[in-house]
This record gives structure tokens, C-alpha cells and sequence, in this order.
């Protein structure tokens, strides 16, 4: 069973373009399933699993306490993987077939203000060592871009251009190259890592990793995470800051200061418009919130 899998995994990166996060998800999403068939006596082979036996499955999860979201990712796995093995002649029948996904509330994703952000990002900039004008490059970028955290820190030297049209080029879910344009802010911040900190971290001649860390190796989504935390807990903003809220945050600003949906769905890098239009809701929100405040009722 686990070598279908490797195989089915091997299908999504190479044929699909899926990003490693997705195949990691993936992989843990089938072995469980893998796991849950052998523990119910279903043998070690992925013809024998029938629709009841994917049923089950997806109620165990539930009973066990998995998010409507964990379980709605599972089973789109799930079905993925059965129609691949269809496809490829290794089951006599697809048990996915016509099994109705659960249905997940689409919930909005969080932003922060304007004024929050800037004194998130003052943060690394009140301090003169090599890792905060790293730290300060990464958040204006991130924030100045809208690019996801996993972009960012897969960033080489040569998707930075600091010419007259400043843009970074990085790769999005799907393999989908993108270039995305940013600010002077942002370009400074970027142009002063380069000059006075990196070299400084990086060890290694030829390394091509943009951002660092002090081993001088390639930063990772991990080590984002922390240093985030960090400078969040230093400005007031809690715990509940990731790094999606300032890609969450730069679409609702743009949206708010008058960026038509498509563009910012192309700098976001989402396939289907639909996926940019949650923000017109969080736009949308925030004007009754300042309408409200303006006209307060007798």
C-alpha cells in the first residue's frame, strides 16, 4: 500500500506541480487511511477498499474530533489519490465515486490595520544587527508583496530586481511563476540586507538562498514563524499573528485603497477569482464599521 502512495505522490509533484506542502499533507493524509483500512482487517491491498470502507473512514475522523476543514482536506485526498489508481487500471472501481464532500463555512480570513502593520514592521528597524535588517526585508517584502511565506523564503538572488521597476519573480502553488512589483519601502529595507547584512550571515560563497540564517543557510518557514512572533509580541499584536496575516492584510489594503480584484487576484498569485473576492467582504465590513462610527444611531 505504501508504494501506491509513493507512486500517487511521486504523480502530484512531478505531473501536478503540486508544492511540497501539498504532498507532505498528502502523504499524511493516505497513510492514516492506509493505517485505518489494515486496522479494520481490510488487507494490505487498495482494491479490496469499497465505498462503506471510505465512509467509515470519514466518520472515524469525525468521532476522533478532526475540524470540518482537517476532514474536508482528508477526504480530497482521498479522492485524488482513488481517481489516480483508476485512472492508472490499479482498482477495478473508484470508491470516491459520486461521495460528496463535507461542506466547510468559508471563514474570513484575519487582517490587521494599517497603523498595526507599521508598527510591526518598525520593530526590526529600531535595532542595528545583521538578523533585524534581515528580519526588516523580509516583512516589508512579505507585506509589500502579499506573497506567501513559503515564497518568500524559497527566494534566491536572482528573483530580486532592484532596478527602476523593482519586482521579485518567485514560484507559486502549481508551479505557477509569477512577477510582482513593490515599493520604495520595501526596496530599501531589501537593498541594505543585501549591502550590510548578508553578507555578514552567509557562509558559503555559493549560496543562493536570499534570506539566511546565522548558519548562513536557507531561512525556513519554521524559523519565519518565530521571528514573526517575536517582533508581533514586541509590538502589542497577541498571538494570533501568522504570516498569512500580512498577506491577508496587504489584499485588504490594496482592495481598500482602490486596486481593481484582478489585479491583486494576479499578485496573489490565486487561480480562481473567487479566492480574491473573501476580501471584498472584509472591505466591505470595515466600511460599515467606519460608516457606523460616523453616524452612530440616537
Amino acid at each position: 500500500m505504501a508504494k501506491v502512495i509513493a507512486q500517487f505522490l511521486e504523480f502530484l509533484s512531478v505531473e501536478k506541480g503540486a508544492s511540497g506542502n501539498t504532498v507532505a499533507a498528502y502523504r499524511n493524509d493516505l497513510r492514516q487511511l492506509a493505517d485505518y483500512i489494515s486496522g479494520i482487517g481490510g488487507g494490505a491491498s487498495w482494491d479490496v477498499v469499497n465505498r462503506s470502507s471510505v465512509q467509515d473512514f470519514i466518520l472515524d475522523l469525525k468521532q476522533r474530533g478532526y475540524t470540518e476543514t482537517s476532514v474536508a482536506r482528508k477526504v480530497a485526498a482521498v479522492r485524488s489519490f482513488f481517481a489516480f489508481l483508476a485512472a492508472e487500471g490499479m482498482t477495478p472501481a473508484n470508491p470516491t465515486d459520486g461521495l460528496s464532500s463535507p461542506r466547510v463555512g468559508k471563514t474570513l480570513p484575519k487582517a490587521i490595520s494599517p497603523n498595526e502593520v507599521d508598527e510591526l514592521l518598525e520593530q526590526p528597524a529600531r535595532r542595528g544587527t545583521p538578523e533585524a535588517k534581515r528580519d526588516r526585508a523580509m516583512l516589508e517584502l512579505l507585506y509589500g508583496t502579499g506573497m506567501r511565506v513559503t515564497e518568500l523564503v524559497s527566494l534566491d538572488l536572482t528573483h530580486i530586481h532592484l532596478g527602476p521597476q523593482p519586482f521579485v519573480r518567485c514560484m507559486g502553488k502549481g508551479a505557477k511563476d509569477r512577477s510582482i512589483p513593490f515599493h520604495e519601502q520595501a526596496v530599501e529595507a531589501v537593498r541594505m540586507y543585501l549591502e550590510e547584512a548578508r553578507p555578514l550571515l552567509v557562509r558559503a560563497k555559493n549560496e543562493q538562498a536570499l534570506f539566511v540564517n546565522r548558519r548562513g543557510e536557507r531561512l525556513t518557514r519554521q524559523g519565519f514563524w518565530l521571528i514573526l512572533k517575536g517582533y508581533a509580541k514586541s509590538a502589542g499584536l497577541g498571538d494570533d499573528i501568522t504570516p498569512h496575516t500580512l498577506r491577508h492584510s496587504f489584499a485588504t489594503h490594496m482592495l481598500r485603497g482602490g486596486m481593481p480584484l484582478r489585479n491583486v487576484q494576479e499578485m496573489l498569485g490565486h487561480a480562481n477569482i473567487s479566492t480574491t473576492q473573501v476580501y471584498t467582504h472584509l472591505t466591505s465590513d470595515h466600511m460599515r464599521e467606519v460608516y457606523e462610527r460616523a453616524h452612530p444611531r440616537a
